[in-house]
């Protein structure tokens, strides 16, 4: 079976950086695939032959990515030596080659589609990114690794990555999800014109359903927030964030995680949401300035200890955090016997919808959770002061 080692080749002109070149060896026959990913001495691992990421910021996301679009072309490879083996028993290193460079253009679906996720962070949008990159993961699964070019997606690509889904037992919700997200993917590259659109998603439906309902009414937040968790610190640490996230108005965790101490003036809090770059604006009542003096850290700039080490990848901690709180917040729903898999999302449902019980206008509930997706919620947003969404806020946590 044909190998491939990973290799620098450094740069003939000093202080210039060198090459990452694929050695594909097959019955002591070596050719090299040149890649475009260029890295400084300094930055390559000669001993486990792999990129380190550097000190500095800008050359740090360089190398993040050609880390990641490395990983993607190893699997490739082992996934065409793979098909190449279980089709010819008479394959060469050149066969291996010439498959990498057929599907390995701009303009494969892999290919494309990390594009798409690596223009979607440069946009500051993580968690689209991250529903980009779970889609793209499902379809590699579907795939076994084997690239493709965008033009043969077809009706029966779609049927056939549809009944895969189903096959898996994913719930109609997730399944839609996955293919919509292909859906998305294929119209880019169609607006882009790099394609001519054929229509392959004709045939299946990306509908939603109605799901389970995602928000706990407030005697429910009310046990949560009594739990006695002082010897599980992960558990009260995932309590208290969950707390936070309601007593603000439903705020999102990667809002949360990225606030600062500078964000609090004159005891208003002011951030722009990562989904929409909305300004907010929230009053700081007590039992919000009680879990910031708890978790403050006068060595960080962070409101929160979400992100901890500033100087590293702030997106992957607040990732890595966000799994951490929601898995922490399973068992706490355990612990109070909800029926409703709590997440740090259900803070924000919760918020709304305990707000709507309490006959807060559906204007106000609109603007406070910063959204802007409603053209009628549009026209009331110049009408309402921040006095007037405290209040409802005040209205609604005096319960707690």
């Amino acid at each position: 079976m044909a190998t491939v080692k990973v290799k620098f080749r450094p740069s003939t002109v000093a202080d210039r950086p060198g090459t990452i070149v694929y050695v594909v060896t097959h019955r002591r026959i070596a050719r090299t695939v040149t890649t475009g990913y260029r890295v400084f001495p300094h930055e390559w691992d000669e001993q486990h032959a792999s990129l380190l990421l550097p000190d500095n910021s800008e050359r740090s996301a360089i190398i993040q990515t050609a880390i990641l679009r490395m990983r993607s072309d190893m699997e490739r490879m082992d996934a065409i030596i793979g098909n190449l083996g279980g089709r010819r028993a008479g394959y060469s290193s050149d066969d291996v080659v010439a498959e990498f460079r057929r599907t390995g253009g701009e303009d494969t679906l892999f290919n494309f589609t990390e594009r798409v996720i690596e223009r979607l962070l440069q946009l500051k949008h993580v968690g689209t990114a991250r529903n980009y990159r779970a889609a793209l993961c499902s379809f590699k699964r579907f795939r076994g690794n084997m690239d493709l070019p965008m033009e043969e997606i077809d009706t029966i690509l779609v049927e056939d990555y549809l009944a895969y889904l189903k096959s898996d037992r994913l719930m109609p919700n997730s399944i839609s999800f996955y293919i919509r997200i292909l859906r998305s993917v294929y119209n880019r590259a169609v607006e882009q014109e790099l394609i001519e659109d054929t229509k392959p998603f004709r045939t299946v439906s990306t509908g939603m359903e109605k799901t389970l309902k995602r928000a706990i009414p407030i005697g429910e937040i009310r046990r949560i927030k009594r739990l006695d968790l002082m010897f599980r610190p992960d558990l009260e640490f995932a309590r208290d964030m969950f707390l936070f996230l309601f007593l603000c108005r439903g705020m999102s965790f990667i809002d949360a995680a990225y606030l600062k101490k500078e964000d609090i003036r004159g005891g208003i809090l002011t951030y722009r949401r990562q989904k929409t770059g909305q300004a907010l604006h929230i009053k700081i009542i007590e039992p919000i300035k009680e879990l910031v003096d708890r978790y403050s850290d006068k060595e960080s700039p962070y409101l929160l200890p979400v992100i901890t080490r500033p100087e590293d990848d702030v997106r992957r901690q607040y990732e890595r955090a966000l799994r951490r709180v929601n898995n922490a917040l399973k068992t706490i729903a355990k612990k109070v016997r909800l029926d409703v898999p709590l997440t740090t999302y259900i803070a924000r449902h919760s918020w709304a919808s305990i707000a709507k019980s309490k006959n807060v206008p559906v204007n106000v509930i609109s603007d406070a959770l910063g959204h802007d997706s409603i053209a009628t919620t549009q026209i009331y947003l110049a009408t309402i002061d921040a006095s007037t969404i405290d209040k409802a806020n005040e209205i609604i946590v005096k319960d707690l």
